[in-house]
């Protein structure tokens, strides 16, 4: 199962309130999903937290967005990791500020054991860009034009051990992908939600797995 995040910012606006606090409620979301997500037997969940483009946004968000990136792995991971949750992230690292980059990697390192959940927070990240640089390793591996197939590609993505999302969630409305798990949500069954991300639960994700099971998925048959 996957996750599009989104609605921080529109939730903080209703509150009257400065969009860091929309994301830090979005963190407590994100600790409030992951445990509803246990409960129900699912062993691998994926996080659209940063993308590429959000870079584009104010400084002064982008930089109270790092302080809370930091902040989740120190206030809100840690619990998770104590429930058996193991986490990882993907997408660039090489523009996130060292000491965050720091902690990710701590707590990477932290809850490798775990195996009660997989999460996975796409970080810096895109899914176009993510294939162009699956295109560069294919080059760089000297792999030849005829060998170019679908395994190739999917074992040159940023995190091939994860599965390809039987289910894509999205809150707030928003019925688009965003640039998010293009390759591996191909054939993924997609879920909106007019929920805004830090009013998401454990009935909204209840909701959104029992429409899921009423989809009957044909992978392109019949």
């Amino acid at each position: 199962m996957a996750v599009i995040m989104d609605g921080n910012g529109r939730w903080a606006e209703s509150h009257g309130l400065p969009v860091d606090a929309g994301h830090r409620e979005g963190a407590r979301a994100l600790r409030r999903t992951v445990e509803a997500a246990i409960d129900l037997g699912v062993k691998t969940l994926t996080v659209y937290a940063f993308s590429t483009e959000n870079w584009a946004r104010p400084a002064d968000e982008v930089a109270g967005l790092m302080v809370i990136l930091g902040e989740t792995v120190d206030r809100e991971l840690p619990d998770l990791a104590a429930q058996g949750v193991r986490t990882r992230f993907f997408g660039r690292r090489d523009r996130v500020p060292d000491s965050a980059r720091r902690k990710m990697q701590g707590l990477e390192e932290a809850t490798a054991d775990r195996d009660r959940l997989d999460l996975w927070i796409a970080f810096d990240y895109g899914g176009r860009a993510e294939l162009v640089e699956a295109a560069h390793r294919l080059i760089a591996d000297g792999v030849p034009a005829e060998d170019v197939d679908e395994a190739a590609i999917a074992a040159r993505l940023s995190a091939p051990e994860i599965p390809d999302p039987d289910l894509v969630i999205r809150t707030s409305g928003e019925k688009r992908l965003s640039n998010f798990l293009l390759w591996q949500s191909a054939y993924s069954e997609l879920v909106f939600t007019e929920t805004l991300w830090p009013d998401f639960g454990e009935s909204d994700l209840r909701e959104a797995l029992a429409e899921f099971a009423r989809r009957q998925r044909r992978f392109g048959g019949r």
